[in-house]
């Protein structure tokens, strides 16, 4: 390849949303590469780059498999929704089910449940997300929940949690995912101190 055609590959390459630095990425710990609302994976997904950080999410939990992880189904579950937004329905709902908790770790949080909407809302099956949605709606608050915020301080939740992601699929049911899960109204108000 001539050098002139490499150097422009590599600077279209460079230029891409979706260009990132993998190596980089793959050493991060599960905090940063999933909780980091700016890095991680969730920079390639703000890019619109869906796929990509579900590949990403992928192999760097392959790599990390018994290395600790802290919750394993949240990045099942994360890859799922990356999955989802870009139109892979199989593989979504193949991770969103493996993202389930047991029994005793969902015990009065409805987690499942959410599960079970959003699996039903991808298949289209109307009956099984009014179930779902509708046996979520009814938890009770678990005794001694205490949301917190990134900096330790409580939180103002909605109950019961995730009941907002399904009321929006209820409204958008025709829309794709990603489309769909835009349509929720936030599940808590987050309140910014006026500037000095």
């Amino acid at each position: 390849m001539p050098i002139l055609t490499l150097l422009v590959a590599q600077a279209i390459v460079a230029t891409s949303p979706c260009a990132h630095d993998r190596a980089r990425l793959m050493t991060l710990d599960q905090q940063a590469f999933d909780q980091d609302m700016t890095g991680g994976w969730r920079a390639l997904a703000m890019a619109g780059c869906d796929p990509e950080a579900a590949d990403l999410m992928r192999d760097w939990r392959a790599a990390h498999t018994g290395a600790g992880l802290r919750n394993a189904s949240i990045l099942f579950w994360h890859e799922g929704q990356l999955r989802a937004n870009a139109g892979q329905t199989a593989a979504a709902i193949a991770l969103f089910d493996r993202s389930r908790k047991t029994a005793a770790e969902d015990a009065g949080f409805g987690w499942n449940l959410y599960v079970d909407g959003s699996i039903a809302f991808l298949r289209r099956d109307r009956a099984g997300f009014d179930r779902a949605r509708a046996t979520l709606a009814v938890l009770p608050r678990p005794a001694g929940f205490d949301p917190r915020g990134p900096d330790g301080n409580p939180v103002t939740v909605r109950w019961p949690m995730n009941l907002n992601v399904l009321d929006g699929f209820r409204r958008c049911w025709d829309r794709p995912y990603k489309e769909a899960y835009a349509c929720a109204t936030p599940m808590r108000r987050v309140v910014v101190p006026p500037t000095k």
